[in-house]
């Protein structure tokens, strides 16, 4: 049972990490939409975190379905998520 819940702890801080790069995100859309000098690099650079986050996320996800300790799964490199489709 506390390993479930350590798992669902694990999930959650994920989750919580998306969520705050999402609201990032959308807090520079709209600073470009209303010229407040939002780059594009900047909105990149949360596109590449995001991709990580859920890919680290499915990794986790994925270990726990086989039996496997989701806290062995690791952030993999930028360029080796870069572009994953949702």
């Amino acid at each position: 049972m506390a390993e479930q819940s350590s798992t669902a702890n694990g999930d959650r801080d994920v989750l919580a990490h998306i969520h705050e790069l999402i609201e990032t995100e959308h807090r520079l859309r709209s600073g470009a939409e209303q010229g407040t000098g939002s780059t594009t690099h900047d909105l990149a650079a949360i596109e590449r975190q995001l991709d990580q986050c859920w890919d680290l996320l499915r990794q986790r996800r994925a270990r726990q379905e086989f039996a496997q300790d989701p806290d062995e799964a690791h952030l993999r490199p930028e360029n080796e998520v870069e572009g994953y489709q949702q």
